[in-house]
């Protein structure tokens, strides 16, 4: 698939609000916790439980969301394919890392390891 302007403007406006929930459903239903959901996207982001509450409660965009965020330096290790979009050829930086996000929870949700999802080098 190609990326278009118009796809990576309505990423950038979602709210992380908007789509928490989904990734709590989905994790969920396949018997993982809240508390994995969190510890991962805190691994990709640096925010903790406290701050996504609040990024929640102030409905910010994930564009706001990301910018405040501070990657992990292994999160160029995500790969494959995501939404009908393969990670590593997403051109616009933004998307890429929504996209990231999204793969991360698709990999706890099938039951992947903590240690895989979280790009663990040893």
């Amino acid at each position: 698939m190609k990326e278009t302007p118009e796809h990576n403007e309505r990423v950038a406006k979602l709210t992380f609000a908007s789509v928490y929930p989904h990734y709590v459903t989905k994790v969920e239903r396949k018997g993982r916790t809240v508390a994995e959901l969190n510890e991962v996207i805190e691994w990709l982001t640096g925010f903790d439980e406290k701050m996504l509450k609040v990024f929640i409660a102030e409905k910010v965009s994930f564009e706001v969301f990301f910018e405040r965020a501070q990657l992990h330096q292994n999160a160029n290790l995500i790969k494959g394919v995501i939404c009908g979009y393969r990670i590593e050829e997403i051109e616009n930086e933004l998307t890429r890392r929504v996209r990231y996000l999204d793969k991360l929870v698709d990999e706890l949700a099938k039951g992947k390891s903590l240690d895989k999802i979280l790009r663990k080098v040893y």
